[in-house]
């Protein structure tokens, strides 16, 4: 009995694992063309958002950093290469994005 439910434990925790791994890029991010540069589980041009969730994991100022960052653009963060400015975003979409983002590694 007891190994029965050992491997429950095990089983659904395998489950929540995985499936937190098969997020979706939201909907904004492909409108704002984000997916261009971020993937969330691999860098491409930019950093996957996982790494950026990682990095500011527990920062309470994270989103006044990043939010006027994703519209104004930067560098320094995570290498050499500038994120470009992205002017067309809205502080509310980009304040989606990062609570997106923020919640990847949580």
């Amino acid at each position: 009995m007891k190994s029965i439910i050992v491997s429950m434990v095990v089983a659904a925790g395998l489950m929540a694992a995985g499936s937190a791994l098969a997020v979706d890029m939201p909907d904004l991010a492909k409108k704002h063309s984000c997916v261009a540069c971020h993937a969330i589980d691999k860098k491409l041009v930019g950093p996957s958002w996982m790494d950026v969730s990682k990095k500011y994991k527990g920062d309470a100022g994270a989103k006044a950093k990043l939010v006027p960052k994703m519209i104004k653009g930067g560098s320094g963060s995570f290498g050499a290469m500038p994120m470009p400015a992205n002017p067309k975003l809205t502080e509310a979409d980009s304040a989606t994005l990062v609570d997106f983002v923020l919640g990847l590694a949580n």
